[in-house]
C-alpha cells in the first residue's frame, strides 16, 4: 500500500448534453482547466457505451469481459482523473440500468450521453500523482511522488 494526503481544490460542475461523449468531456475539461488529480461522481443517462464488466478469469494481467450498450440506460458513477503521459486518463466505474437489467463495470471507449449527465468534479490539491502503465499488471496504477512531466 502507498498513500498521500492532499486537500480539495477547485470544484467543477459539468453538464454533458445529449449526444456528447462523457469520457471525452471529462478529458476536455481536465485539459482545459489543468486538472491533474481529481475525484468525481455523476448521474444521468447513457445511450451508447462500452464497459468492462469484470475479468474473464482471476489472472494478472486480466482479460476483460466487454459489454456494449446501445439503448438508453440510467447511469450513476464515480471515478477519478490522473494524468498518464501527456493527457488526462479517466477511470470511471458505474452502474447502468434499464428496466430489470443492471450492469456494473468500468466505462471505456465510447460513452454517448442520453439527455444529460451531471458531473461534480473535486480537484485534489497538494499531491503529486500520475498513472504509469505497468505491462506486467496490465493496467496503469496511480503512482505517488516525483514524476517526470
Amino acid at each position: 500500500m502507498e498513500y498521500t494526503a492532499g486537500t480539495i481544490g477547485r470544484v467543477f460542475f459539468l453538464r454533458v448534453d445529449h449526444g456528447e461523449d462523457l469520457i471525452e468531456a471529462l478529458q476536455t475539461v481536465s485539459r482545459k482547466e489543468n486538472i491533474r488529480s481529481a475525484f468525481f461522481f455523476l448521474l444521468g443517462a447513457i445511450e451508447q457505451a462500452e464497459l468492462v464488466a469484470g475479468p474473464r478469469a482471476a489472472c494478472v494481467p486480466p482479460v476483460p469481459m466487454w459489454v456494449k450498450i446501445g439503448t438508453p440506460h440510467e447511469i450513476i458513477g464515480i471515478g477519478n482523473v490522473f494524468y498518464e503521459g501527456d493527457g488526462p486518463k479517466v477511470h470511471l466505474h458505474c452502474s447502468i440500468g434499464r428496466d430489470e437489467i443492471v450492469r456494473t463495470g468500468c466505462l471505456r471507449n465510447q460513452s454517448k450521453a442520453f439527455m444529460v449527465n451531471e458531473v461534480c468534479i473535486l480537484e485534489i490539491s497538494g499531491i503529486n500523482a500520475a498513472r504509469v502503465n505497468d505491462i506486467e499488471k496490465g493496467y496503469s496504477p496511480v503512482i505517488f511522488g516525483k514524476m517526470d512531466d
